[in-house]
């Protein structure tokens, strides 16, 4: 995702622990230390600021017991001190309470369990590189040629560093009980009574660009009061209210919401504006297309991280032609940094455009976001960087005038392919050759059409008459050319691309599931689309792959050659329901919830592709994100696609006609905003109601699925 390295190797599994608040974020092994060469610390802003952290008592590591995780930024690690004297029991128990917030607090417990005295010597021992983010998943932190200066003064380490000019540092505190400091660490000398229990307090307080950053979770202040956990209850609160005679499902519903509200980061300048980072641990930033297609499937839940997106994005929209940065006017942003670190990212740049899509999905969350009825003032604002946008389409997308978005990168330090699919080998023919730049993928030309059909009915809104019948005629014909130039007859499916040649590029894969979602693909072609994204060599039972397994390139354990991700999944469930679909659709919702019960309830950023047959769990990538934005929100999307729940406030339609397996019924959904009214939706098994639209509402409730094809 990102846009200068591909995921980084890390340590991972049941064994790491991440733990996320905004911007910050911690990696520990499962006894709460941190080492560096595991890949491990705590970050706030992209600068690692605790590269290790081991809590040592009497000389040995403790014992690991168990991990108990109360929210997304806490935890508590509780472990023992080993039996002394060849005791089967140890007498000694060790709790460690970590809140990770603009920093990190950690409460140690040593107790005495026993009827017998007890003294410990425990040791912390704490080290910090101050490493950026890109140093260390490109594994060069600690090797460069930075000075980093240590110093104590009374219970306080402090440790800094100066990174381009300016200073970066870490304050570590101790509380409580008299520790002795030293440059690399703190010991305390600590005798416990039979059944006596000692706390130490150390406070993490990060100093980024100069500023020492204050904690969220002071020292003294009842964690559930701080900030980070009134705002979880906040967006739990605020988030509809799901039943589900299926259990599994409302764990990963939950779990979902949950994820979703962790992730979300907020610019300085802009305290009240949610976003949705990408994924943790390594992507806690703005991805332009993770956010706006994150933000999509959660406009059921929540409509304010789109509207915060959407404002964020067009405030940082492209307005000049930079080769380094492939910044062109209109262009919307693949990634960007909002902490003061943002301009020692990206390689000297705070933003990065090199993506093909995000500028399409602009316009089409911009076009859905009125739909839902939400924030018409703003929406209305955000109208002339839609134009531009769809400008951008029509003048820089369309790199040689014959009516398709192409990507070329334009610095070697972009990204060679430029859609979801951005790994260098993501695009590739049939027999396994690599396609050439420029290309226009099919799934971005499907993004397109619905782009121009968004901004027809927005400028409509606004009285730009001339405009809405322009981009409407775009629309169809981009439709018309699409399914001419693309669908490949003799194959029975669209090519996944034009190559530098404008030949189709000819591979089987997923992103004919996006082309139903938009509504391009021509009704004559969408059964044979569905036929073929539920045949075995695309579905795998808990998903659909990337790419089919009868094709050159598949490998069911690459990055997009194989594997199977949810976020892409579900999208091709909205296809297929869009379409009609609604067996096949219900086949593999089925088959991704499933897969979701062997991630603990959590989908992942991606899986491995082999087939439910082969393997009795699904087998998991070894360096997904988890929790991941997209991969999150998914089951939103999943719920949605069953509930077919599609507005039109500004047309005064909803359509509604829920099509929901027996496994999930009876299934209740409160608290769907649509305008100003608040939709409940109860589905039983022979019947399903609608609840919370005031007759006054002028919205007309259809009792249908929303008509697949709007025109031609």
């Amino acid at each position: 995702m990102t846009a200068f390295q591909n995921p980084p190797v890390v340590g991972g599994g049941a064994a790491t622990i991440t733990l996320i608040e905004g911007s910050s974020f911690c990696i520990s092994d499962a006894n709460a230390n941190m080492d560096a060469r595991a890949v491990q610390g705590l970050f706030v802003q992209d600068t690692r600021v605790i590269s290790r952290w081991r809590l040592r008592i009497n000389g040995a590591d403790v014992l690991p017991v168990t991990v108990h995780r109360s929210d997304p930024f806490a935890a508590s690690f509780i472990g023992r001190v080993a039996p002394a004297d060849g005791r089967s029991d140890s007498a000694v128990l060790v709790i460690r309470r970590r809140y990770v917030g603009n920093g990190m607090r950690e409460d140690i417990t040593v107790r005495s369990t026993g009827a017998d005295s007890a003294r410990c010597r425990v040791e912390l021992a704490v080290s910090a590189d101050l490493a950026d983010l890109f140093e260390v998943k490109d594994q060069r932190a600690g090797v460069l040629d930075a000075h980093t200066d240590v110093s104590v003064s009374g219970q306080e380490l402090r440790i800094t560093r100066v990174r381009a000019g300016r200073p970066f540092g870490v304050l570590v505190r101790m509380h409580d009980v008299g520790a002795v400091l030293t440059a690399d660490g703190a010991i305390w000398q600590i005798a416990l009574s039979p059944r006596q229990t000692t706390t130490m307090t150390v406070e993490v307080l990060p100093i980024i660009a100069g500023k020492t950053i204050p904690l969220l979770h002071s020292r003294g202040e009842d964690a559930a009061e701080a900030a980070p956990a009134r705002k979880a209850r906040a967006w739990q609160r605020a988030s509809p209210q799901i039943h589900t005679a299926d259990r599994a499902f409302g764990a990963v519903l939950g779990r979902s919401l949950e994820d979703l509200g962790s992730l979300r980061i907020f610019d300085a300048s802009h305290p009240e504006r949610a976003v949705v980072a990408a994924g943790a641990p390594w992507f806690m930033a703005l991805f332009g297309r993770d956010a706006l297609l994150t933000s999509w499937m959660l406009l059921p839940v929540d409509s304010s991280v789109a509207l915060g997106t959407l404002q964020t994005l067009a405030e940082r929209q492209g307005s000049e032609f930079q080769a380094a940065s492939e910044e062109e006017p209109g262009r919307i942003l693949h990634e960007t940094r909002l902490g003061p670190v943002a301009e020692l990212a990206l390689g000297g740049a705070s933003t990065y455009y090199g993506t093909a899509d995000a500028t399409a999905l602009f316009v089409m969350l911009l076009g859905e976001l009125n739909r839902w009825g939400r924030h018409r003032d703003e929406v209305d604002a955000l109208f002339p960087h839609a134009a531009r946008a769809l400008r951008w389409i029509e003048e820089h997308g369309d790199q040689d005038g014959d009516g398709f978005v192409e990507y070329e990168r334009k610095t070697d330090r972009g990204l060679v392919n430029q859609g979801w699919k951005d790994s260098w080998d993501g695009i590739n023919f049939a027999d396994g050759r690599l396609a050439r730049t420029p290309i226009a993928l099919a799934e971005v030309q499907a993004y397109a059409y619905a782009a121009f059909r968004a901004g027809a009915a927005l400028a409509a809104q606004v009285g730009e008459q001339a405009a809405a019948q322009r981009w409407a005629g775009r629309a169809r014909r981009l439709r018309r050319r699409f399914n001419e130039t693309f669908w490949l007859g003799d194959r029975g499916w669209y090519a996944v691309a034009l190559d530098h040649e404008k030949r189709p590029v000819d591979a089987l894969t997923s992103n004919i599931g996006h082309c139903l979602w938009t509504g391009i693909a021509d009704r004559d072609k969408a059964a044979r689309i569905a036929d073929l994204l539920l045949s075995p060599p695309l579905f795998t039972g808990w998903g659909i792959r990337t790419l089919s397994s009868s094709m050159g390139a598949y490998n069911p354990m690459s990055y997009h050659n194989g594997s199977v991700w949810p976020h892409d999944t579900a999208i091709c469930v909205a296809g297929l329901t869009r379409y009609g679909f609604v067996d096949h659709a219900q086949r593999v919702t089925a088959g991704l919830l499933d897969a979701a019960e062997h991630f603990e309830h959590r989908l992942p950023e991606l899986f491995c592709g082999f087939a439910r047959e082969e393997f009795t769990d699904p087998i998991p990538y070894p360096t997904s994100c988890s929790p991941q934005a997209w991969a999150s929100a998914a089951p939103l999307l999943l719920l949605r696609s069953m509930l077919r729940f599609d507005p039109d406030v500004g047309a005064g339609r909803l359509w509604c006609a829920p099509a929901v397996r027996d496994r999930f019924v009876p299934l209740r959904v409160g608290g769907i905003r649509v305008g100003s009214q608040n939709a409940t939706i109860e589905v039983r098994a022979d019947s399903w109601e609608i609840g919370g639209l005031d007759r006054s509402s002028g919205i007309e409730l259809i009792r249908a699925a929303r008509p697949a094809l709007v025109d031609g």
